[in-house]
């Protein structure tokens, strides 16, 4: 029976292969498997009518009922590692009817809910077709052996002085389908259709999982802000007599 179409649906990719962190979406942080915090962060926004893991491995339906969450599976071709995510996209909208689609990333786990209703708030309030988050990186950048955001013939700028850069780190996307399946149909391609945009997230949302020292480093930080009271800052005893002298 053809799904009715809703208004805004949240898309959780859970594809089995990985080539640098084997099966990393069932990897366990904090004692859950990472993509448990994708499915929290975007049912807890309270922003979508309809939150779906999309994967071709069966496993990640038992997943997504576990965590009582929708299931799609997606063909084979789409799931391989050459497999392209103008057409993951495509291929969702095609069997999941829907005005907006935000990709949820799992790969983010240290991403919160409020910074998932943020951006989906942005995407709304500025009017885009389609969005990307980002993180500022004040630091100094070259590309191809060229400086970015800082000049060879001057006093060396201070890093808080520096015009941010701002990476990509994919923990929220979002399109609107109409304007992303014309595009698509058009050219073959649609991930930056019509007016785009970029929402910056917190240094924690930006932590993206892609080798197994991430994992570690993600499962610290859980671990650390999961204690009672959370992370405190301490300092050396010398800094209390430093401020006292």
């Amino acid at each position: 029976m053809e799904k009715r179409k809703c208004r805004i649906a949240a898309m959780i990719p859970a594809r089995m292969g990985s080539t640098r962190l084997a099966m990393k979406n069932l990897a366990l942080i904090g004692g859950k498997p990472m993509i448990y915090y994708a499915i929290r962060a975007a049912k807890a926004s309270a922003i979508f009518d309809r939150v779906v893991v999309n994967s071709e491995d069966a496993v990640f339906s038992k997943i997504a009922k576990r965590y009582g969450v929708e299931f799609y599976k997606r063909a084979p071709e789409w799931a391989t590692s050459t497999a392209k995510s103008d057409h993951v996209v495509y291929d969702f909208i095609k069997n999941n009817p829907c005005d907006v689609i935000a990709w949820i990333n799992p790969t983010s786990p240290l991403q919160t809910a409020d910074e998932v209703r943020g951006a989906m708030e942005y995407f709304e309030k500025e009017g885009l077709d389609s969005m990307i988050t980002v993180k500022e990186e004040q630091v100094h950048c070259v590309y191809k052996g060229k400086p970015v955001n800082f000049g060879l013939r001057k006093v060396f700028a201070q890093t808080q002085d520096l015009v941010p850069v701002r990476p990509f780190v994919y923990s929220v996307m979002a399109w609107r389908t109409k304007t992303f399946v014309r595009e698509y149909e058009k050219n073959g391609y649609a991930f930056f259709c019509g007016r785009t945009g970029y929402y910056t997230v917190s240094k924690l949302a930006g932590m993206i999982i892609k080798r197994q020292e991430d994992l570690m480093a993600a499962d610290l930080m859980l671990k650390s802000m999961s204690k009672k009271g959370g992370y405190k800052l301490r300092y050396d005893k010398l800094a209390e007599k430093g401020r006292r002298g």
